[in-house]
């Protein structure tokens, strides 16, 4: 698990630890490329090798502008959060994949990858970019034994909400685990 809070990274450690699952966690700020590839691979340090990646932060508000009062510093951050990230994510983990010949890269992101929203620009431009990456790794490493996925969802994830948490997990898992199509959509046409 990876985040800028510590704090959060250990309740929610705790929390896999109640479920007897295994996790450990490393701050970092995913728009320091340097910081997240060093928390990766401590992480790796301690757990092993990365078998699965799944790339997925939750953008901020403010990438959610009206695109009429978008500029290229609004433009920026998403583009660090978004399409930096993932590849800074991507790569840290992609040398020892290709030795293993084996691994899957899950990127998720939200509707706006599929279906621009001119009221939230930023993460209709960064998410769009950010699925041309994955899209391409998927390509390339398709006959590498290596995996790369998206799946955008439109809506709230939540219990009760648009999307119930163990649906996505789901999702996810089948792509590891059937490593078939590159792209799902949920709540998307």
């Amino acid at each position: 698990l990876i985040s800028r809070n510590a704090d959060k990274l250990d309740a929610m450690a705790a929390d896999l630890a109640k479920e007897a699952i295994r996790a450990a966690a490393a701050p970092a700020d995913i728009r320091d490329a340097a910081a997240l590839s060093a928390a990766i691979t401590s992480l790796a340090d301690q757990l092993g090798p990365v078998e699965v990646l799944e790339y997925s932060p939750l953008p901020a508000r403010e990438f959610m502008k009206p695109i009429l009062e978008t500029s290229v510093d609004d433009v920026r951050g998403p583009l660090e959060f978004s399409v930096l990230g993932a590849v800074a994510a991507a790569t840290t983990v992609l040398g020892p994949m290709l030795d293993r010949g084996a691994g899957t890269i899950l990127f998720t992101t939200g509707g706006a990858a599929i279906n621009p929203y001119p009221l939230r620009a930023g993460v209709g431009i960064s998410f769009a970019a950010e699925v041309a990456y994955a899209r391409m790794l998927h390509d390339e490493l398709a006959d590498r034994g290596i995996h790369v996925a998206h799946t955008a969802i439109g809506g709230r994830i939540a219990p009760g909400a648009d999307h119930e948490p163990d649906d996505v997990a789901d999702v996810l898992w089948r792509h590891h685990t059937e490593r078939s199509a590159f792209q799902v959509r949920l709540g998307i046409d």
